[in-house]
């Protein structure tokens, strides 16, 4: 029977790294002045390659239906996690002006790409990461219009900070596979894309300990975020989520997607997005430091009891 410690033992990998990224922060050796260039390589060349190598051949990819509703519970499940996050940032005495909408942005959207895809990776086959890789249109989507609307108060929306190298890559991936031409991507030229792209995520995994190692300490903590957020992220949300993924009918490669996101901490986008749109930066960096320590010990007991209420079973023993 899989159990929490079994999961836990599956993915210290991606905690690992980011642990190791910390830690080369820390000491010097991994400095500030990389990480431009750095993260420039992995979004728009290598994150790209390894999105495309995984999504060519995948059969799951050409049903309609598993296209929509991948992208439809991205977006939908973003939405009621912002949703969650407003009430419980309202209920712990947060306004307009204080940081209530960066909290109920940062403690609504989880960790959809550098942490998620690991895992994802590790637990379930390559057709459950093409999915995934689907799934996170709709939640770019979402993130990019309710999110900037809700900490800006623009109603406009601009589509154009949603190109980036790994949606392009989704685009170019899904046109092969749909128009069954993603088996003439063979040879020499697969191998360069599969080999440029197998070390984006533990690159960014690595990337990520050393940008939360920039973060931790530049703001006092408060508790209610903290306590608050952990609420939203560790147990609402991911009640929501694994019941969708219990009761919406889906293909079992979004099931095993959405108990990996169920299970997620908070994303790092929101920190970038209230620096931009005049939200609160120090409450979304307490979000997220705070719920990617706690997700160490909580992961491994969503994902163990979502999987078992989903009656499902991972290829890592």
């Amino acid at each position: 029977m899989i159990t929490p410690t079994t999961i836990l033992l599956s993915v210290l990998p991606v905690y690992a790294l980011i642990i190791g990224g910390a830690v080369l922060r820390k000491v010097g050796i991994l400095k500030p002045s990389y990480d431009s260039w750095i993260l420039r390589i992995i979004f728009w060349v290598m994150a790209p390659c390894f999105i495309l190598d995984r999504m060519l051949g995948a059969e799951i990819l050409r049903n309609y239906y598993t296209l929509g509703i991948g992208i439809g519970l991205g977006f939908a499940l973003i939405i009621a996690g912002i949703l969650v996050g407003y009430l419980v940032g309202k209920a712990i005495g947060l306004e307009h002006g204080n940081g209530m909408r960066t909290f109920a942005l940062a403690a609504g959207c989880q960790n959809y790409g550098y942490t998620a895809v690991p895992v994802v990776q590790i637990l379930w086959s390559g057709s459950a990461l093409a999915v995934l890789f689907v799934h996170n249109i709709g939640v770019e989507i979402a993130i990019w219009s309710f999110g900037v609307m809700l900490l800006s108060g623009d109603r406009m929306i601009k589509w154009k900070r949603m190109i980036n190298g790994p949606i392009i890559a989704v685009i170019i991936g899904l046109i092969l596979v749909m128009l069954r031409v993603d088996d003439q991507v063979t040879g020499s030229f697969r191998s360069v894309i599969s080999i440029i792209g197998i070390g984006a995520f533990p690159i960014a995994l690595v990337m990520t300990g050393a940008a939360m190692m920039d973060l931790v300490g530049t703001e006092k903590p408060s508790w209610k975020i903290i306590l608050g957020s952990i609420l939203v992220r560790m147990l609402l949300v991911p009640i929501i989520i694994i019941a969708s993924a219990k009761f919406i009918p889906m293909p079992v490669e979004l099931k095993q997607v959405l108990v990996v996101q169920a299970a997620m901490p908070a994303a790092m986008v929101p920190i970038l997005l209230a620096k931009i749109y005049g939200g609160r930066p120090a409450v979304a960096v307490q979000i997220v430091i705070a719920t990617t320590a706690v997700s160490i010990f909580s992961l491994p007991f969503i994902i163990t009891y979502g999987m078992r209420f989903l009656n499902l079973t991972p290829i890592t023993p």
